[in-house]
């Protein structure tokens, strides 16, 4: 970290930032070592409830309260419906529909790449849980405010409407950078390199040891973009009008359709991707350990392949470029056949089924 910045010490960092977040704490919230590991990397607890637990456990831009909210409840069961926290096409709409060269717009989808976890991820995260908190103590959302819009750090600083700045006053600035932004950046950013300071030529070496962590940062934002944000977005994969009931079979089969896997098969390959190569796997079995979709992958393909259900896998290069066209409106997601699911799998919701009870 102290060396001169090179890229071995920035390639070695930012591998750290990424598999703590991607092997470690993803598949530890997600209870997938629940069996193997009743202390520390147990889903109960971790990285949660203190700041201390946070810094020892995972400490990164966002709050892992938040994330738990946003992605283990929102994002697994409402995978590709307009609740889905984490549908591109609709959180990327401003970019689609803005009036420019399409070349400029792919330009302006990559410069978000390397600052994507704190600029968007973080705090429309913190939204989500700031919802959750809102709706458990019976509290009315802002008349102005509209949940199922993200919520990025443009949002919060320099709000550009009233739905915006009936977010950023429902989650507060000050609040948001004060306990989701703040002790990541003092952590990463100072109180690790400032024991430096106090060796012989210190001042240098904290310099180093900054632009080296800086760099490992954007580094570990593009890695992470591209085996993660890649896994949902494409014009071969589903999206959805409505909404079903958890663990059924329309659940199950829009977990697969609305997925994509990489490459996949070895320790190395899937270190690479963070275990996040076998997104299909994950979706179906959300609590399973990494090794266990190694060797469920095999099955589960073979099961789709003779129900005629798509299994999409492709080279994670490629489906970054899915996900850009995506981004920038070149392409669409699938619309799925509503009338295709078994009315009894649909959820109604209370509203839509007391207007069709008056109706």
């Amino acid at each position: 970290m102290w060396m001169a910045p090179n890229p071995v010490t920035v390639a070695a960092l930012s591998t750290w930032v990424f598999s703590r977040w991607t092997i470690i704490a993803h598949h530890t919230c997600h209870g997938g070592y629940n069996r193997v590991d009743a202390g520390r990397y147990h889903s109960r607890g971790f990285a949660i409830g203190s700041l201390w637990r946070r810094t020892r456990d995972w400490m990164d831009w966002m709050l892992p309260e938040a994330w738990s909210v946003e992605h283990n409840k929102l994002h697994h069961y409402r995978l590709g419906e307009d609740a889905d926290p984490d549908l591109v096409e609709r959180n990327l709409q401003w970019l689609r529909e803005k009036d420019a060269p399409m070349a400029l717009k792919y330009v302006m989808a990559t410069a978000l790449i390397p600052v994507w976890k704190w600029v968007y991820y973080a705090p429309n995260t913190f939204k989500e849980l700031c919802i959750a908190e809102a709706r458990k103590s019976g509290e009315a959302l802002p008349e102005k405010f509209r949940p199922e819009e993200a919520v990025t750090v443009a949002t919060l600083l320099a709000p550009q409407n009233e739905h915006e700045e009936a977010a950023r006053d429902f989650i507060g600035t000050g609040r948001f950078f004060g306990k989701v932004l703040a002790p990541n950046f003092f952590l990463r950013f100072l109180a690790l390199p400032a024991p430096l300071l106090l060796l012989p030529g210190g001042a240098t070496l904290f310099g180093h040891a900054l632009v080296n962590l800086a760099l490992a940062d954007l580094v570990t934002n593009i890695h992470s973009f591209i085996v993660i944000v890649t896994n949902h977005a494409g014009d071969d994969l589903y999206k959805f009008e409505d909404e079903v009931k958890p663990k059924t079979g329309s659940f199950y089969v829009r977990q697969i359709v609305s997925s994509t896997n990489f490459d996949l098969g070895s320790d190395k390959v899937d270190f690479a991707h963070g275990w996040l190569n076998y997104q299909i796997e994950h979706h179906v079995w959300d609590s399973m350990s990494p090794l266990q979709y190694q060797k469920g992958a095999p099955a589960l393909r073979e099961i789709c392949e003779k129900h005629g259900v798509p299994y999409v896998k492709m080279n994670v290069f490629q489906r970054l470029k899915k996900t850009l066209d995506i981004m920038v409106g070149a392409t669409d997601m699938l619309p799925f056949p509503a009338d295709a699911e078994p009315k009894g799998d649909k959820r109604v919701r209370a509203a839509a089924a007391a207007a069709a009870a008056a109706a």
